[in-house]
């Protein structure tokens, strides 16, 4: 028996009914469980800092906003700055081009995809600084985008400075 998969685009991920929690990763439509309370607690702690840090220099989103990068790839990232020369990509319905920064916050039902296929795109689209965090462990790992490759930084526990912003960032507050 032949089975075919199809390929989602972007036009079909936007047809989804409003608050269904879900990314589109290669073309594969992705539903996540909601977020545990150790991911939302780290999640508001980055955002608090951030937040008071930038809000002349750009602006700041946590998810659920869609990032659109190509046809096949909508993410829906925990964190999301873009700054004041790239604010031209944030539309009504979502940005619409690589953010400067994205951090995301590991769960179980996520973290492949944000270690690895999110990451390649983030790579390839020019995401300049990309972190992973572990809200159970505090662990923050920092990438910058050099010639569309990710290099690995920073790998901590408990703070991290995100370069771009020249920010520390505490989660043990």
């Amino acid at each position: 028996m032949l089975t075919i998969e199809k390929k989602y685009t972007t036009d079909d991920f936007k047809k989804i009914e409003e608050g269904t929690f879900c990314q589109l990763i290669n073309g594969e439509i992705i539903m996540s469980p909601s977020p545990s309370t150790a991911h939302q607690r780290t999640l508001r702690k980055i955002f608090e800092q951030i937040l008071k840090y930038l809000e002349i220099n750009g602006e700041v989103f946590v998810a659920p906003l869609d990032v659109y990068l190509n046809k096949e790839n909508a993410y829906q990232p925990d964190i999301i700055f873009v700054s004041k020369e790239k604010l031209d990509i944030i539309k009504e319905d979502g940005i619409y081009g690589a953010p400067d920064l994205i951090i995301e916050i590991l769960s179980p039902s996520n973290s492949y995809y944000d270690l690895k296929d999110k990451k390649k795109i983030y790579e390839k689209y020019g995401v300049k600084e990309y972190w992973l965090v572990d809200p159970l462990d505090g662990e923050a790992t920092g990438f910058k985008n050099e010639n569309e490759k990710f290099i690995e930084f920073y790998n901590g526990t408990n703070e991290f400075t995100i370069k771009l912003l020249n920010l520390k960032i505490q989660l043990n507050t």
